[in-house]
Parts: structure tokens; sequence; C-alpha cells
């Protein structure tokens, strides 16, 4: 589905926060060292985060904002030391509970980066790739029922 239809949805159905600014998405660029792709560009240029299916507190599904956004190392592990994972993953959505989905900005594949499963009881050791890109992430997340769909036996949150 083209990102444009995506973004329509998120905010129609679902609680985007107020759109980042071209200079925002500069400073934050400038701040992590990596350049956003055009579907993270798109979404944030919509909006600057939110939440999938319910408003805030402790919502399955919290795209962070880019403020938010720092290395997963940090955010899982509380460190910021090659053994508590790679510099080059970054959180992006808060799954709750110290889960989250992270970013890879060292692999770039079809000018998108993938996006991984990094559970805190496993991080580092294991990050499974869950979406090729922001868009299939969205897409995927967004016919989920609020389940974490790369999980199997997943059940919508009540």
């Amino acid at each position: 589905m083209p990102m444009d239809s995506l973004l329509a949805e998120f905010s129609r159905l679902h609680f985007p926060n107020a759109p980042a600014t071209p200079a925002q998405l500069a400073a934050f660029e400038a701040r992590v060292g990596w350049k956003l792709d055009a579907d993270l560009r798109a979404f944030y240029l919509h909006a600057d985060g939110g939440t999938l299916f319910k408003p805030q507190p402790n919502v399955k599904y919290c795209i962070l904002s880019l403020d938010e956004i720092e290395r997963a190392r940090v955010a899982i592990r509380g460190r910021d030391q090659d053994s508590a994972g790679p510099a080059s993953h970054f959180t992006l959505v808060d799954m709750q509970d110290t889960n989250f989905v992270i970013l890879d900005a060292a692999r770039r594949e079809n000018d998108r980066y993938p996006l991984l499963d990094a559970f805190h009881e496993t991080y580092p050791e294991e990050a499974p790739c869950i979406a090729s890109s922001f868009g299939e992430f969205l897409e995927k997340a967004l016919r989920s029922g609020n389940r974490a769909y790369w999980l199997s036996g997943s059940t919508p949150d009540g």
C-alpha cells in the first residue's frame, strides 16, 4: 500500500502527534548520524510519532517521536557499549516493558532500513528482521488488531 494511504489511515483511525518540521528532521539526522529513508521522512513530516489503537499511556504500538529515538543498547541495556548491542541499532517503536521495534541504520536495503524485533530478554543476541521497511511495518501493524504481528500466538489487547 502506498505510504500516503497508510498515513491517511493512521491519522483517521489512530493517534498521531503533530508533524515534525524539516528543521527537526535535520537536527535529528545530525544527532544520530544517519539520514531518514523516504518512508520515515514521510511519516515524521506527517506525524512526529504517535500510537496505534489506543492513546497514551500503556499502549503496545508507540511510534517514538524524533526526540525519543535513541540507540537500542541504551534503551534496552542502559549502557552505550558494544557489548550491549550494535551502535547502528536505534529504537523506533516502544512495545512496552523494554521491548522495541528497532531500525538497523547500518543495513539499508532497497533504499530502506529493515526493522527488527528487540525483545529485552534476548537482545542483542537475537534481533530478527520483522519488516524490510517502515512502510511494510506500518501496514502490517495497522492490520494487526493490536497484536505484535510477528509473534506466533500473540493475542489482542483487551
